[in-house]
């Protein structure tokens, strides 16, 4: 029991020891903190004096330099402005001097003026006084003579009337005679020099083309099996492929000069790919045709540039460019329109008449045959209607309405128009009258059957004596083929004269395409 007692007095005799040193060691651990503190504020207060005392140092430095530079800026300042201020005074004074001398000039002047005036009084004077003597004198005269001016006036005249007037009437009648002959001579000589001015091949448009083969076994293989190759070039080009034995060539065959090239340069560009087969030739013949648009629009550039005309519609161009593969009795439109352009400027330039003019309105004269067969009406009204839809010169729309004799002339430009246009037709070997006819024909042929609903595309084949016709096959069934190419042959027999016959063939293709991807 007594130890127990020790025990727990000297646990609390422990307990409070280590209490009164965990305070002793507690206050001595802050006063070293404080220390430390006060010793870390007085440095950085220190530091900070140190700081500022160096941020006075710098300041005033910066401000005794800006103070230097300030101070050499007005100096420059005051000497800029003390030079202007001299270059001023030099200037006003040298404009007294100018304004003293302007001053002494008009002084000078205005004498000047006044003796001027002074003389013009005398001159008038002197005038007045001429006047009253020649009047004096005339009246001197009249009383002396009995005559008063008037009449003496109308004396004299009716006696160099009635001794002239025989001689002015013969001088009158042989100067008529001899323009007449002038003129006519004059005329002929112009139309003469107007044709050896301008040289120009004489050629026919033919209505066949040769493809040049690289050996025989290509004729095999534009064929293809059994056929397929060449039917598929004919059905979408609308020509005809003449294969015989002319040996490395292939002739193609067709009234219309725009479809026989598109084809020739199709078959040529599958001979150069290599592969043929309808895919390809249709594929081919698409492309070909945009190429075709392009080359359309050069060839009326080409004109434009060869007649030195410019500012012209873009589409009036391109539709320039098509009449290179229209044709007139055998003769290239666009050539003979560039033929009528030169002669036209020739024979204007011989009259001192606007030559440019003239050449534009020849070129335009025939603008409607290049798109006759897509709108109604004769090739003089589309042409004029063309002409005023692209804002023309009533000069060149008066050309082409007159140039057939539609309308009147109403300048000498037109005339002249008309002239070459005459010319060039008439000279030998430029047109052809039967082939005109015969490509007439054909394309009644397929106007006809482009009539017809249901109708894709019509091709005159094998010289007129075969018609091709592609119909839709989801506007026409098989039934309604027969009935079509029956139609087509009753309208045909009803319209049209020909030789011979014509066998019309309606094609019905069914495709359906798939794309897998």
């Amino acid at each position: 029991m007594g130890n127990v007692l020790i025990s727990v007095l000297l646990l609390i005799i422990g307990l409070f020891v280590g209490a009164i040193i965990a305070l002793i060691i507690t206050h001595l651990r802050k006063k070293s903190e404080e220390h430390k503190a006060s010793s870390i504020i007085e440095k950085a207060k220190k530091e900070a004096e140190k700081q500022k005392r160096d941020a006075l140092l710098e300041a005033k430095e910066e401000s005794y330099k800006l103070k230097l530079e300030t101070d050499k800026e007005i100096k420059e300042k005051k000497k800029e402005l003390k030079e202007n201020e001299e270059r001023l005074l030099q200037r006003e004074s040298s404009i007294d001097r100018r304004d003293g001398l302007l001053q002494n000039r008009e002084q000078m002047l205005d004498e000047k003026e006044n003796g001027i005036i002074q003389k013009q009084k005398n001159i008038q004077k002197l005038e007045e006084k001429a006047e009253n003597i020649i009047k004096e004198q005339i009246e001197k005269l009249e009383k002396i003579s009995g005559f008063s001016k008037k009449k003496a006036k109308e004396e004299i005249m009716k006696q160099v009337e009635i001794s002239m007037s025989k001689e002015i009437s013969e001088f009158i009648k042989e100067r008529q005679q001899e323009a007449k002959l002038e003129v006519d001579k004059k005329a002929k000589s112009m139309l003469v020099e107007a044709m050896q001015k301008y040289s120009s091949d004489v050629t026919n448009e033919q209505t066949v083309s040769v493809v040049t083969l690289p050996n025989d076994d290509m004729k095999g293989r534009i064929i293809g099996r059994e056929g397929r190759n060449i039917r598929t070039i004919e059905a979408v080009t609308g020509v005809d492929l003449i294969i015989d034995d002319t040996p490395e060539a292939i002739v193609l065959s067709s009234f219309d000069p725009l479809r026989r090239e598109i084809a020739r340069q199709t078959i040529e560009d599958l001979i150069k790919d290599g592969r043929i087969h309808p895919a390809r030739i249709e594929e081919i013949y698409d492309k070909v045709c945009k190429d075709m648009n392009v080359k359309i629009r050069e060839y009326g550039e080409e004109a434009m540039f060869d007649l030195g005309i410019t500012k012209l519609d873009p589409e009036l161009v391109t539709i320039i460019g098509k009449l290179n593969f229209r044709t007139s009795y055998g003769q290239n439109a666009l050539r003979h329109s560039k033929e009528v352009a030169h002669l036209a400027g020739i024979l204007a330039g011989e009259l001192g008449e606007n030559v440019a003019l003239a050449k534009r309105a020849g070129l335009l004269h025939d603008i409607g045959k290049a798109i006759d067969f897509e709108t109604e009406g004769s090739h003089v009204e589309i042409g004029a209607d063309l002409a005023k839809k692209y804002g023309e010169d009533e000069v060149v729309i008066n050309a082409i309405e007159s140039h057939h004799g539609d309308k009147e002339p109403t300048s000498v430009i037109s005339v002249l128009v008309a002239i070459a246009d005459s010319l060039s037709a008439a000279r030998p070997g430029a047109r052809n009258d039967s082939l005109e006819n015969y490509v007439k024909r054909l394309e009644q042929l397929e106007s006809i059957a482009m009539d017809f609903d249901g109708v894709e595309k019509a091709y005159a084949m094998q010289a007129g004596r075969e018609l091709r016709v592609i119909v839709k096959p989801d506007e026409i069934d098989e039934l309604g083929s027969y009935k079509t190419a029956r139609d087509i042959k009753d309208r045909i027999e009803k319209e049209m004269q020909y030789p011979g016959t014509v066998k019309v063939t309606v094609v019905r293709e069914t495709r359906a395409t798939e794309e897998a991807k």
